[in-house]
């Protein structure tokens, strides 16, 4: 899966554009587990990278995930987010 994750996100930006509806794809993959192993950090990741580039829905997403993870889940994927947005 982390094939797909690499290649999406790379596609997401290319061009100097930023598709944020494809991070938010990704978030929503990781929540529902479609195609992967439900994982809530990657989840809550890839919404929050969506949300920051502006994707409304994505935020709202974010902010119902995030009632259902612990503190530390949350740190971890805010963490990931943080060092995914310092890389690219």
């Amino acid at each position: 899966m982390a094939r797909f994750e690499m290649h999406n996100s790379e596609m997401a930006t290319m061009g100097g554009e930023t598709r944020a509806d494809v991070f938010c794809d990704m978030g929503l993959m990781y929540a529902t587990g479609r195609g992967c192993s439900i994982d809530l950090v990657s989840a809550h990741k890839w919404l929050n990278i969506a949300a920051i580039k502006g994707c409304e829905r994505a935020a709202e997403l974010r902010a119902d995930l995030a009632q259902t993870m612990s503190k530390g889940e949350l740190a971890e994927a805010l963490r990931a987010a943080r060092e995914w947005m310092t890389m690219h």
